[in-house]
Order: structure tokens, then C-alpha cells, then sequence
């Protein structure tokens, strides 16, 4: 039988949804004027201006529309992959320098490197960029934990994950077999999206998430290391 995949999702799943809002978000959100004074005329910030552009439907866009268009974006928590690249940039810089660290659970280090050690394959399949993904895992108070990925998916590479094709690129993209294969997210939208493609599912809902418990049709825990693998992969855990 081959080895069992793990699809983790980040934000409510094994990272803080208050640290993306309240800390990334805002973070990116006040440096945008300042990426364009620094990148203005490079291929990088001429392909983002086409790409909002687009977006938009329309050839008007300077650098002041282009910030606005992306503050709105982010205000709203819309997920453009303009906005999710630029934002992913502007992270890069600040894990550089020491201003970000990437949140993770306190249990998530341990559950990881323990999965990993039994010869399951783990991914990331988030909104984030690839690149601010790999940026928080490698940056966390616990060290890098990037050596433990197996590889990142987002919407540019997988597309929605409200859609159960993107689960089911993914799994082609990786080889892994669904029947093999666990998703764990916050989102009833995500879970039952991945749940269609024949994955199996468990829903996140940690103790600070005021949203209801348990997530209707999906194993529900409060932590990682709540989660059987054996239990999930036979369809046999508890709803």
C-alpha cells in the first residue's frame, strides 16, 4: 500500500487566522506604495501593473490606482493572485529582515516531524502565494520547518480551493492516489470540495475559531494531535 499524503491548508489549520489578518495583512498593506517607488520600471512591477490591470478591465491603471485597487483587495480579503503575489514580496523582504515570523500552532513542529518520520508526504495548498508559504514555514519561532514539505500549491497553481478540480490537479501533479490522500482545513467550502474529489477530509476548529463545531460532515479536532491517519485513511474516524 503506498505511503499516505497529508494536504495541509495554513491560515485556521496549523497557523492563526488573527496573525494573517492582524499582523500580515496590515504589514503588506502600509509597504505597498513603498514596493513600487522601489521596484518602478522593473519586469516584476510592470507584469503586476498588467496583471491588475486585467483584474480590472481596464488599460487605466497607474502606480496610485494600482495600491488602491490592491488595498481594497486586501481589505476585502479577496484572493487575486495580484494581490497574493505582491503581498507574498513584500513578506519575503520582511522574514528577511527579521520583522515577520511565520505562526504555527505549538503542537504543529511536533505532529509534523512525527508524520514525516512514519513516511507520510506532506504539502501546503493555500491561498498565500507558493513563495509566502515557503517564507512562513522557514521563518517560524520553532526554526525551518520547510525540510519537512514535500511542496506548496495556490490558486496560480492548483486554482480555487472552493473547486474540486483543483484537488484533483493536485493529485496528478504529485501522483499520490485521492483514497491515499487527506486534506485538513478550516473551510466547510474547501473540505467538501476536496471530500468530491474522493480525498479524505478533517476539519480544524481550534479553540479561539468562534465558528461552530464540528463541521457538518467532516472529522473535526481541536489540534493535530487529535488526528489518527490510520483511522482517516480507512474512513473509519469518528464524525
Amino acid at each position: 500500500m503506498s505511503t499516505p499524503t497529508v494536504v495541509l491548508d495554513i491560515e485556521g489549520t496549523v497557523g492563526s487566522a488573527t496573525h494573517v489578518h492582524d499582523v500580515l495583512f496590515p504589514y503588506a498593506r502600509e509597504r505597498l506604495p513603498q514596493w513600487f517607488d522601489e521596484h518602478r520600471g522593473t519586469a516584476p512591477a510592470v507584469a503586476l501593473l498588467a496583471e491588475i490591470r486585467d483584474h480590472l478591465d481596464t488599460e487605466s491603471v497607474d502606480e496610485t490606482r494600482a495600491v488602491a485597487a490592491l488595498r481594497a483587495w486586501s481589505d476585502a480579503d479577496v484572493k487575486t493572485p495580484p494581490l497574493k503575489k505582491v503581498q507574498g514580496w513584500i513578506w519575503a523582504a520582511g522574514y528577511a529582515d527579521g520583522s515577520l515570523t511565520g505562526h504555527v500552532y505549538d503542537e504543529v513542529p511536533e505532529v509534523l516531524h512525527r508524520w514525516k518520520r512514519s513516511g507520510t508526504t506532506l504539502y501546503i495548498y493555500s491561498s498565500g502565494s507558493a513563495a509566502a508559504q515557503k517564507n512562513w514555514f522557514a521563518h517560524t519561532p520553532y526554526g525551518d520547518l520547510t525540510p519537512l514539505l514535500s511542496g506548496y500549491f495556490d490558486l496560480t497553481t492548483a486554482g480555487s480551493k472552493k473547486h474540486p478540480d483543483s484537488y484533483q490537479h493536485i493529485a496528478q501533479s504529485t501522483g499520490t492516489q485521492p483514497a491515499r490522500t487527506l486534506f485538513l482545513s478550516d473551510s466547510a467550502e474547501e473540505l467538501d470540495a476536496a471530500a468530491e474529489a474522493g480525498w479524505h477530509t478533517a476539519a480544524l476548529r481550534r479553540q479561539d475559531d468562534p465558528r461552530p463545531s464540528p463541521v457538518p460532515g467532516h472529522t473535526t479536532v481541536r489540534s493535530l494531535r487529535d488526528l489518527e491517519l490510520d483511522q482517516l485513511m480507512k474512513g473509519t474516524a469518528r464524525l
